[in-house]
Parts: C-alpha cells; sequence; structure tokens
C-alpha cells in the first residue's frame, strides 16, 4: 500500500529563517524513495513560487506542485461553492493569486464572498467597508483561523484576531478552509492521489496539524521543533500517533512499514 505525507511547514521544516536539524535530510530521503508528500501551510500570504523560493533558501529542492497553501484551499472551496463568483478581499499576494486562478472577481461592492487572510496592508476603513458588505449578505470566509504567537514587537495582529473583530461587528460566523478544516485537509490527500489509511499528517500544532488529520482520519506525528511542548500534551483529548523531537528523528523505515 503507498504511503505518503502532509507536512507543514514553519515549526517542522524551519523557523522563521533558520532550517530546522534533519527537516532537509527527511525531505531528500523521501524524494529518493519517491514517497508522495505535500508541503500544507495555513500562510495564505505566500504564493507556491514564494514558498519554493524559501525552501530553496533554506538548502531544500521543491516545485510549485510540492505546496498546498490555505490560500490555494480557499480558491477551490469558493469556485465550487459559487464558480465564477465575485468576492472582497483582506489580505495579500497568494490568496489574490489563487481567487484569480479559480475564476473569482476582485471586487470592492457587491461582492458574493468577504474573504479575510494574513496581511499588513488593509486598513480599518477596509475592515469596516467589509463589515457593511457582510451585513448587506456578503458570505465571510477566513483561509484560517491562526491566532497571533503574543510576543513582544510582533508586527502581526493574527488573522483569528481580524476575524474575531468581524464577527463581533456583524454577528456572522466565519467559515475557515484552512487547517484544522476537513477541506483543506482531503483537497491536499487528494492531490497526492492518497487514500485516507495510507496518509500522514506530520505538523507542531495540536490544534491545527494534529487535530485536523485526526478529524479526517490521517495517521498524525507531532514535532516538538515548534509550538506545541511535550508537557501540555495532557490537556488535550486527542493526541498524536507519534510524538517526535524533530522530523529528521522519525525512523522512515518504521513508519513505512507500520
Amino acid at each position: 500500500m503507498p504511503k505518503g505525507f502532509l507536512i507543514d511547514m514553519d515549526g517542522v521544516i524551519y523557523s522563521g529563517n533558520d532550517l530546522i536539524s534533519g527537516a532537509d535530510t527527511f525531505i531528500a530521503e523521501l524524494k529518493k524513495r519517491e514517497v508522495p508528500f505535500l508541503f500544507l501551510t495555513n500562510n495564505s500570504q505566500r504564493t507556491p513560487r514564494d514558498v519554493v523560493n524559501k525552501l530553496a533558501g533554506l538548502g531544500i529542492e521543491a516545485e510549485e506542485k510540492d505546496v498546498f497553501t490555505s490560500a490555494m484551499a480557499t480558491g477551490w472551496f469558493l469556485a465550487r461553492q459559487k464558480p465564477h463568483g465575485a468576492a472582497y478581499v483582506l489580505g495579500e499576494g497568494g490568496l489574490l493569486t489563487s481567487l484569480h486562478e479559480n475564476g473569482y472577481t476582485l471586487v470592492t461592492q457587491d461582492p458574493d464572498f468577504v474573504v479575510v487572510g494574513e496581511g499588513r496592508n488593509f486598513t480599518l476603513e477596509m475592515v469596516n467597508h467589509a463589515v457593511d458588505m457582510i451585513l448587506d449578505g456578503a458570505k465571510l470566509v477566513a483561509t484560517n483561523l491562526d491566532p497571533s504567537p503574543k510576543k513582544k514587537g510582533w508586527t502581526n495582529l493574527g488573522i483569528k484576531a481580524i476575524v474575531k473583530m468581524i464577527e463581533e461587528a456583524t454577528g456572522v460566523k466565519a467559515f475557515s478552509v484552512g487547517k484544522p478544516s476537513p477541506v483543506m485537509m482531503r483537497v491536499a490527500r487528494k492531490k497526492l492521489g492518497l487514500e485516507t489509511a495510507e496518509t500522514t499528517m506530520i505538523g507542531d500544532t495540536m490544534d491545527t496539524d494534529i487535530l485536523g488529520g485526526i478529524q479526517v482520519g490521517y495517521r498524525t506525528i507531532l514535532t516538538l521543533s515548534g509550538v506545541s511542548k511535550k508537557e501540555n500534551l495532557k490537556h488535550y483529548a486527542f493526541g498524536p500517533d507519534l510524538v517526535v523531537g524533530t522530523v529528521g528523528d522519525l525512523d522512515l523505515d518504521a513508519w513505512l512499514a507500520g
């Protein structure tokens, strides 16, 4: 039975601009063995080309087909909800590109959807405009609901904070497409051509990567090289199939044989 991996990036492959130990070797081994894999990220700002360039700077060779972002999942989702629709977007490059590629028109009035992604260039005036559109009937979609890391000096509020503000102002709850949503998890698996039992999700975050994998029946591996800490796992009612320090610590032979 073929097996493959969906692999989170920040906290698994790199931390900020630094390669996580063993990540390059792990990816090289997957390629050598022709094990299917897909880099999976909730970051909707970057295009697949942006991701490939970042990986190249860390010594990892990848192609655009190896990348699946929450922006790509959002474009896929909207195109199936309302083909050739219109969207007002609070977001940047990767999201704008994905919506365009999926046949969506970007508008400033009367949209079918208000779509919220990561970004630093939209203003409170734009948020207020989005609120009015939703109160007029536009549907609210978020690429993901990742929280702020709550670090001093962090210059990005976090998409969850922006979405919560809009939800409070409108009384409308956003539909989130990115991890842990089954939408993104299932579309990513299908892109690899794998069945549920053949798919493993590797991530560093219990609330997105691991929860997302468990909800759709994938095997899951948690790395301790990012957000989640071993001492905090006891607070969750669910758990990964395996916990490793870094992805480089994974015994690939044993996992693929299991």
